[in-house]
């Protein structure tokens, strides 16, 4: 079995496919290894998103707690993915709850770390922008049609 370092399993990472080594180097020490069980909760809704997830192995459900049922599944990520968006936007909080379905390896990132570096290199932050913009666009996008699905309305 090979070990990957951190650098190379973000350069293996869709959203980081793209980027050089120097500056993968650079992300690294804002990284670090992750594992979850199934059934472990990630976060929950308000706590502090003070980390955003690659998955690499597993799968995560993310989920919005009602007070008239069990939590409603909105979305189900895999590996490639990534889990958790909050930390990019004020007041940096959770707006949803995930837990993994399955047992999860992951690499986190540091959000202080993140908005550190991409706040004092522009280029990096702008860089870091175009790769994650698609991912959340497509995330978007599932999520309207689930939406369309579940509250779509039958003609006729």
């Amino acid at each position: 079995m090979r070990i990957h370092g951190i650098e190379e399993i973000l350069s293996e990472h869709p959203v980081f496919k793209a980027f050089d080594k120097e500056t993968l180097e650079l992300l690294a020490g804002c990284a670090r290894n992750e594992h979850f069980r199934a059934g472990d909760r990630i976060f929950a809704e308000g706590d502090p998103a003070d980390k955003v997830f690659l998955l690499r192995h597993g799968d995560a459900a993310v989920e919005i707690a009602t007070s008239e049922r069990a939590p409603i599944i909105v979305e189900t990520l895999h590996a490639g993915d990534v889990l958790g968006w909050s930390w990019m936007v004020p007041p940096y909080r959770h707006m949803s709850d995930a837990r993994a379905m399955t047992e999860i390896r992951a690499v986190s990132l540091g959000a202080d770390c993140m908005r550190t570096k991409c706040d004092d290199n522009p280029a990096l932050g702008y860089q870091m922008f175009q790769n994650l913009l698609p991912h959340m666009a497509v995330r978007v996008r599932a999520l309207r049609m689930q939406v369309l699905d579940i509250y779509g309305t039958k003609k006729g």
